[in-house]
């Protein structure tokens, strides 16, 4: 894949404060090479809307189910790695849901993993086809990202109290779900299903997923700075029992061991970090 990295070229846009709780940013990327590229994108927890520009993308799944992207769809929240294939000459824009944001707008956010949508389907009309049809005639990136907020504000729906507690979370010594519970005078499973609903993952999950982020961006940040990665060092500040829970998440993420992933770190996508 080295060769082609500088025919293939991605990066994120961030968003105005007014959308701060709606897109955590918008990813875009292009192949401008004469062959396809494939690249594999990191798990985010999040759900997304892709536009895809020029021929049909595809993505694979970790059940190695193909899906094919001809215009729009939307997929997640994406619990493990994928590969994605861009053909020659074509480009994709991605929206980022943040939260509940996806429940916002959809009024569901149980999309299985491995089934991706037309986000038309949702809604029972053809609103997002017409909006493809409109960005694609759009040549700025940040222009087709500015159409596509307009567009969506008439569709968004105000914040569940219980789920903007949820969202604002910070305190990493206690426990969201009980401690909501009890601020709000709700049981706990009461709050769990509304997470579950609404965010599309339990709190369980989202816990083991940033502790695996966590680690990611401590290796990334050891390779930008050409030091060697100290595993014990990962393990230790992220709160591993051993290496071997480690080697445990980066297999159930990414289907990669820690070493495989710095071996091919170059062909991975991580758009939090772009």
């Amino acid at each position: 894949m080295s060769d082609t990295q500088s025919e293939y070229n991605g990066y994120r846009i961030s968003v105005p404060l007014e959308f701060e709780t709606i897109f955590s940013h918008f990813y875009f990327a292009e192949n401008t090479s004469e062959r396809a590229v494939t690249k594999t994108l990191l798990p985010t927890y999040q759900t997304i809307m892709l536009f895809c520009f020029g021929e049909s993308a595809s993505m694979i799944t970790k059940e190695k189910t193909k899906i094919t992207v001809d215009q729009c769809i939307v997929f997640g929240p994406i619990r493990h790695s994928f590969d994605y294939t861009l053909p020659s000459k074509t480009s994709i824009l991605v929206a980022n849901f943040k939260d509940d944001a996806f429940y916002r707008f959809f009024g569901k956010a149980c999309i299985s993993y491995h089934t991706a949508m037309n986000p038309d389907d949702l809604l029972s009309e053809n609103c997002f086809t017409n909006l493809w049809h409109q960005i694609s005639k759009i040549t700025s990136t940040q222009q087709q990202v500015d159409h596509i907020l307009e567009f969506c504000k008439p569709y968004l729906q105000d914040r569940d109290s219980t789920s903007q507690l949820l969202s604002n979370f910070t305190n990493k010594n206690l426990n969201p779900i009980k401690t909501i519970a009890g601020k709000t005078n709700q049981s706990e499973r009461n709050i769990q299903l509304k997470q579950k609903e609404q965010f599309g993952y339990s709190s369980k999950e989202i816990n083991r997923y940033n502790r695996f982020s966590k680690a990611i961006q401590l290796i990334e940040k050891e390779i930008a700075n050409q030091n060697k990665v100290e595993w014990f060092t990962i393990v230790d500040e992220c709160n591993y029992y051993d290496q071997s829970q480690l080697i445990h998440d980066f297999k159930h993420f990414i289907h990669l061991s820690p070493s495989q992933y710095l071996k091919f770190q170059q062909d991975i996508c991580n758009p939090k970090s772009e």
